[in-house]
C-alpha cells in the first residue's frame, strides 16, 4: 500500500524533501525532478518497515545507463511523501545489479 500512497503524494506534488536529502542530492548534482520520476515509476527493492518516524522503500530507477535509488516514506497523517536520500548505487555496496546488497 505504501508503494502507491508514495506515487499519488508525488503526483498530487505532496512531496517535502528532507534537510539530508536536499544537502545530498545538491552535493550529488541530482535534480529533484529526477528523484521525482524515480518516486512515481521505481521499483521497490526493499523496505523498512521498522524506520522511525514512519516506514521507508528503497527504489530503483533506471534510465538507460543512469541508476538512482531514493529512500522515501510516506507519513499516513498528512498523506505526504518524505524524500529520506537519494544516491547512484556503486559497487562498493551493491553487486554488479545495483539492486542487491553485498553481503560482505
Amino acid at each position: 500500500m505504501m508503494r502507491h500512497d508514495i506515487k499519488v503524494a508525488c503526483a498530487e506534488g505532496r512531496v517535502r524533501w528532507r534537510k539530508h536529502a536536499l544537502e545530498r542530492i545538491m552535493e550529488r548534482g541530482i535534480g529533484r525532478e529526477r528523484v521525482k520520476s524515480v518516486l512515481m515509476q521505481g521499483e521497490v527493492i526493499a523496505s523498512y518497515l521498522d524506520d522511525c518516524p514512519f516506514p521507508s522503500l528503497l527504489l530503483d530507477g533506471r534510465v538507460h545507463d543512469d541508476v538512482l535509488h531514493v529512500v522515501a516514506s510516506f507519513d499516513e497523517s498528512d498523506s505526504y511523501c518524505y524524500v529520506i536520500t537519494a544516491y547512484h548505487p556503486n559497487l562498493e555496496y551493491f553487486e554488479a545489479d545495483l539492486r542487491t546488497r553485498r553481503t560482505s
